[in-house]
């Protein structure tokens, strides 16, 4: 019973940290119809400016919310308007602005990854962090662990309220289901695929911030964490942003099973679960 507990907990707190990645690919894909390969990209450099706060400045890592959001926001608005917009200007249909707008985020991951190499180097980096265990009755659980499990609940939680309940979530979610129709109600088209590749980069830079709490960082991690967030999106269905949350959570459970089996097999099983969702259900749990 402790050890399914653990394995739970485990896979909750996973689950987390995929359920924010993956939202964040999600809106850039679902609404922007930016299928962005250098998302991880973006995660790495979230953890990674968590890691300089916390080990060169002292600052808690949970206020890298504070920071590396923002500063990811700011980055995903400018690339957006600067690179994908102008691309976008220029491609004749959405379906070549889908496979070219692949090709630059291709190009964005590999500028991204070598100001990274340059600035932090190659090495593997990691801190400590409330590294103590904490009792629930007979049971242990890692005290960084259950924060972060909390941490990623609460992201979500508020990021689906402001989707749902705000006026810019439901501008967001009107272009997503049909940009034509929320273009000729007023919905500023442009800015929305702006907002929402920012706030693809923001939650990144969330996710980040929670990884580099728990796990060793580099700054070539990011294509990992951009594979998990599409099989975490493909399991949810592409574009739902509930089934993006609920996907990550399933994924993390089944990640922390697998796990407890054995620790090196889990990417394997991520990947061939993959092929079969996508022979067997390609819309996902949600899709479209």
């Amino acid at each position: 019973m402790i050890a399914f507990i653990n394995i739970l907990v485990n896979g909750l707190l996973l689950g987390g940290i995929y359920a924010i990645t993956a939202v964040g690919l999600s809106l850039q894909y679902g609404v922007a119809r930016i299928l962005n390969i250098a998302h991880g990209e973006f995660i790495m450099v979230g953890a990674f400016i968590t890691f300089i706060l916390h080990a060169k400045l002292g600052i808690n890592p949970l206020f890298g919310l504070a920071v590396a959001g923002p500063v990811l926001f700011v980055v995903g608005y400018l690339i957006h308007r600067i690179l994908f917009k102008t691309l976008k200007d220029r491609t004749p249909s959405p379906a070549v602005f889908e496979g070219s707008s692949m090709l630059m985020a291709f190009g964005v991951l590999f500028v991204v990854q070598s100001i990274a190499i340059f600035i932090w180097g190659t090495n593997v980096q990691g801190y400590s962090y409330m590294a103590y265990s904490v009792y629930l009755g007979d049971i242990r659980f890692s005290a960084n662990r259950l924060v972060i499990l909390v941490a990623a609940v609460l992201i979500c939680l508020f990021f689906y309220l402001f989707l749902t309940r705000t006026r810019t979530g439901k501008a967001i979610r009107a272009a997503s289901q049909d940009p034509e129709a929320a273009g000729l109600m007023g919905v500023n088209i442009n800015r929305m695929l702006a907002l929402c590749f920012a706030f693809g980069a923001m939650m990144a830079g969330f996710a980040g911030m929670l990884i580099s709490m728990v796990f060793p960082i580099y700054t070539t991690m990011g294509m990992q964490y951009t594979i998990i967030a599409i099989i975490v999106v493909v399991l949810g269905g592409l574009g739902s942003i509930p089934g993006s949350l609920i996907g990550g959570f399933l994924l993390g459970i089944f990640g922390a099973i697998v796990s407890s089996k054995d620790p090196g097999l889990y990417m394997a099983a991520y990947y061939l679960l993959f092929m079969v969702l996508l022979l067997v259900k390609p819309s996902g749990i949600f899709g479209r």
